[in-house]
């Protein structure tokens, strides 16, 4: 059985892309999500083959049986993670082996098997390659991955599948919020939480996505853009947003996020601005913090900013928070300075602009 190490991926180029006018008109105005490039990359997973048949091919719909394991038992995972365009005319990943681990421990959670994480990030890197025009060099603007694995087996039953798709599409991407630096405003959900403890809030994996869309459209009937979430115990402690982490900067310069115990993603882009926060002198903790405190600590101003964050937001600052029970604003309810300081830092050496000591860019070309 092939564990996928001496697969070589089949290259078949779409006889029908995009033309350069075509392709220069989509990304004049990409918004988020909603334009794809032309080729995707996919490998399947048989229990008696292994992983197998790995190619980069034209991008086209997936033909599904009715009976597809995902369409019933949601066995599903996904990635995101961006290619940028650098000054010299070049692209880099970032950090796309953080990528590959966590994509491997959503399997594991998930019952699924897992891909040898250098064929994730070769798999990301070939697709890039060859649809390497579509990476837009606005500023700010980047080429959204998404890797995800489905269920592909053809059968009813309450049990893992036998079969296995695995595929990166990937989309030119604008700023993920309409107004791009403002500062948002989140909704306090009350009446859903996103996970709880033992359940896949670590995995990335639709089901914790969809579970978050009925708080999330109650926020937007309330006027917010996102939607933050209290713990499924006590209801008392933040956890994240719908789909990005959350840090709260004070007087004193010191930042603040929930800690990892299970029930929060570990996101990619938190990590990396923990480490950022970090070579900048600031104290940077990871401990539990509760709502109340949140309200009493920006009434009082101990409370500075708050920011989300994630590989579709960035570094998104936070001005206000509405709820049943709970209203406030951040600071003067605009990004703050640390908030914008740890931005630049990240954005920075994401496009090649700055020193990467880390060694978090993967050069492609």
């Amino acid at each position: 059985m092939s564990n996928g190490d001496a697969l070589t991926f089949d290259i078949q180029k779409n006889p029908s892309p995009a033309t350069a006018s075509e392709r220069e008109t989509l990304l004049q105005n990409p918004g988020f999500g909603r334009i794809f490039t032309d080729h995707m990359a996919t490998i399947r997973y048989s229990q008696d083959r292994g992983w197998h048949s790995a190619k980069i091919e034209p991008r086209k719909a997936l033909a599904l049986d009715p009976a597809t394991v995902v369409l019933h038992y949601a066995q599903e995972i996904f990635e995101g993670m961006k290619a940028y365009h650098l000054p010299d005319g070049g692209a880099a990943l970032f950090r796309p082996s953080a990528n590959a681990r966590r994509f491997h421990n959503s399997a594991e959670r998930l019952a699924m098997p897992t891909l040898p994480e250098d064929l994730f990030v070769e798999s990301v890197r070939e697709l890039v390659k060859i649809d390497r025009d579509w990476i837009p060099t606005a500023e700010g603007a980047s080429l959204y991955l998404r890797p995800f694995m489905i269920g592909s087996e053809a059968a009813l039953g309450t049990r893992p599948a036998t079969d296995y798709l695995y595929c990166v599409i990937a989309s030119p991407v604008a700023s993920y919020f309409k107004g791009g630096a403002s500062a948002v405003t989140l909704w306090l959900s009350e009446n859903f939480t996103r996970a709880a403890p033992g359940g896949t809030g670590a995995a990335k994996c639709g089901g914790n996505y969809a579970a978050s869309l009925s708080a999330l459209a109650e926020g937007q009937r309330e006027g917010c853009e996102q939607v933050v979430f209290l713990d499924a115990v006590e209801k008392r402690w933040i956890e994240e947003l719908g789909g990005m982490n959350i840090f709260f900067v004070f007087d004193d310069g010191s930042l603040q996020t929930p800690p990892l115990t299970g029930t929060i993603l570990p996101g990619i882009t938190r990590d990396s601005l923990i480490k950022l926060g970090r070579d900048m002198g600031l104290t940077v903790r990871e401990e539990p913090y509760a709502i109340d405190q949140w309200q009493a600590d920006a009434e009082s101003g101990r409370l500075r900013e708050a920011f989300a964050c994630g590989t579709a937001a960035v570094v998104t600052p936070i001005g206000k928070l509405k709820g049943r029970s709970h209203g406030f604003t951040i600071g003067d309810g605009n990004a703050g300075p640390v908030t914008l300081r740890l931005k630049a830092a990240l954005t920075d050496i994401q496009f090649g602009r700055a020193p990467d000591k880390h060694e978090w860019l993967d050069r492609l070309f």
